[in-house]
């Protein structure tokens, strides 16, 4: 089990990650923007780090400002919810080298999927039906 979880995400990606905590009784932590300061996600988690301004590249994208959030609050997982960072598999193995566990994919699954000719071939591999 966790001992702390940080959200990469924000608005009800955010909020549903933060509810199933909850229920598990894991401590959250929410990265957000400046213009989300004051979000029902930052309201509701147990710690919440301001990784930049308002725009999702110099915040919500920045691999270093949430890695550092990790690091000074303790967490030892990060969730990146959906969109953002969930189907970056460099995120994924940035995450690992440090020592965290990326709640998602593997790296190499994130890469296969994310090349729809990859994942055209691993589908058909797996005996999934596939449209021509």
């Amino acid at each position: 089990m966790f001992k702390k979880i940080l959200i990469a995400n924000r608005g009800d990606v955010a909020l549903r990650v933060l509810r199933a905590c909850k229920e598990m009784q894991i401590p959250t932590v929410i990265v957000h923007s400046t213009a989300d300061a004051d979000s029902m996600p930052v309201r509701l988690a147990d710690e919440s780090v301001c990784i930049g301004p308002p725009s999702s590249s110099e915040s919500y994208l920045n691999v270093a400002a949430i890695i550092t959030a990790a690091g000074i609050t303790g967490a030892d997982a990060v969730h990146p919810g959906v969109g953002f960072l969930a189907e970056n598999a460099d995120f994924a193995d940035i995450v690992a080298a440090h020592g965290l566990t990326f709640i998602g994919p593997e790296p190499r699954h994130i890469r296969s999927m994310g090349d729809k000719v990859e994942a055209k071939i691993t589908a058909a591999e797996a005996g999934l039906p596939l449209v021509p």
